[in-house]
């Protein structure tokens, strides 16, 4: 019995428990492909749960936040530097992809004549091009209602409508306490909800990693191996490198900080989806040091301009396909496909599977490097998106507490101790 209770204990941490369930489902997809297929309603219906609560935590958050600033000015200041920050960053993650392509060179093993490709494969992904221009991203800026911000599941406009809100908020005082009273409780409410949605986070992890395995199989990555290699590598010196250079900067650990999120970053990892842990992110946050209002402004904003794993992912991809197609891109014509991937990146916010799309867009810029060229990585495009959506998060979480510290406002007593080797 000693012996069951101390393993009883040792399972109960929910990390340790998505964990075992990734390597389940990793089994599970391996020997029995079939029935690992059918497991992809458990991580739909997950992260669907979560999607669920995502607006309206996001909405409470930024309201609270901004009505206890109360001053205005300083509000857009963090809004300023949030996407200074967010602009650079995003140049920084596109050009180590183009730097990486070059140097490894992952698609020179291919012989493909472009006229083999089958177009139709991503003829969806190309009549959807258009989206992701900036056009279309400011006309799908702003919600129809009040209300259908909350069930569009943009969360841009759902950042439109909590700013404004929480603007008119802050400047009728005589109403202001009492309903951001109000909204707090609501916030309490929706964080206790939240944490009772992530006990299925195991659930959801093993029918997430058992469909992606048991679909395409381990082997699918051995045709396209460079690529992957070289994209998880080129995320690891961009998140340990880049990020960890501005961690230090701004005076924290980037090691530290990826254990403190442990938990998330686990999450993010079986459900291969970043939202699924924006609700835990934006608590931790806050929890470290960072004031809610920086956290309800800068984590929502940096979800959809701040895609630092989809920048390295769209400029590696491109030159992969340049390379298997053998078309050689001149330094201007690189340098061309940066700037466009730089500004459709940012028209990409919103739009579902945009990294794909926003891909696209971009090589549509480029008529030489043929878009049916993306057949070639559809088929691990999946176990990509993994490591994308963990950049995402972390290029967020280090961006929240680097804004904080630039306004001066991170408690860096609070971060020490979250950050602390021997905090439990």
């Amino acid at each position: 019995m000693p012996l069951l209770s101390r393993l009883f204990r040792a399972l109960r941490p929910l990390p340790v428990q998505v964990l075992i369930a990734i390597v389940a489902g990793i089994v599970v997809g391996t020997l029995a492909p079939g029935v690992g297929e059918n497991m992809r309603i458990l991580g739909d219906i997950f992260v669907k749960l979560v999607r669920m609560v995502i607006a309206p935590v996001i909405f409470v958050s930024i309201v609270t936040g901004i009505a206890g600033m109360r001053d205005l000015a300083a509000l857009g200041r963090v809004a300023a530097r949030a996407f200074g920050y967010f602009a650079v960053l995003s140049l920084v993650a596109l050009a180590l992809g183009l730097v990486m392509a070059n140097l490894v060179h992952p698609g020179s093993g291919f012989a493909i004549a472009p006229g083999a490709l089958d177009p139709g494969k991503v003829a969806d992904f190309a009549a959807k091009a258009h989206e992701v221009t900036l056009t279309g991203f400011f006309t799908g800026l702003v919600p129809d209602t009040l209300l259908s911000s909350q069930t569009d599941g943009n969360i841009l406009q759902v950042l439109v409508v909590a700013v404004l809100f929480g603007v008119a908020l802050a400047t009728t005082p005589s109403h202001a306490a009492r309903l951001q009273g109000l909204l707090e409780d609501i916030a309490a409410v929706l964080f206790r909800l939240v944490a009772i949605l992530m006990r299925a986070a195991p659930v959801g992890a093993f029918g997430a990693m058992a469909f992606t395995v048991g679909k395409f199989g381990l082997a699918a990555l051995a045709h396209l191996a460079a690529l992957v290699a070289t994209f998880y590598l080129t995320s690891l010196l961009f998140v340990f490198g880049v990020l960890g250079l501005v961690a230090r900067v701004a005076g924290f650990s980037i090691f530290r900080l990826v254990r403190y999120l442990g938990h998330e970053l686990l999450l993010v990892f079986g459900t291969s989806s970043s939202e699924s842990a924006l609700p835990g992110l934006m608590e931790k946050l806050e929890a470290a040091g960072c004031p809610r209002a920086v956290v309800g402004v800068v984590v929502p904003t940096g979800y959809s301009f701040n895609l630092d794993g989809t920048n390295i992912y769209m400029t590696l991809a491109a030159l992969f396909i340049a390379q298997a197609c053998h078309v050689e891109l001149t330094a201007g014509q690189q340098i061309l496909l940066l700037g466009v991937a730089m500004l459709s990146s940012k028209g990409a916010a919103g739009v579902t599977g945009a990294g794909f799309i926003t891909l696209a867009a971009t090589l549509a810029i480029v008529p030489a490097v043929p878009i049916a060229g993306m057949t070639l990585i559809l088929g691990v495009d999946r176990f990509m998106s993994e490591c994308r959506s963990l950049t995402n998060f972390m290029g967020n979480a280090v961006a929240c507490i680097v804004v904080s510290w630039w306004e001066g406002t991170l408690d860096r007593e609070r971060l020490s101790a979250a950050l602390s080797p021997a905090r439990r």
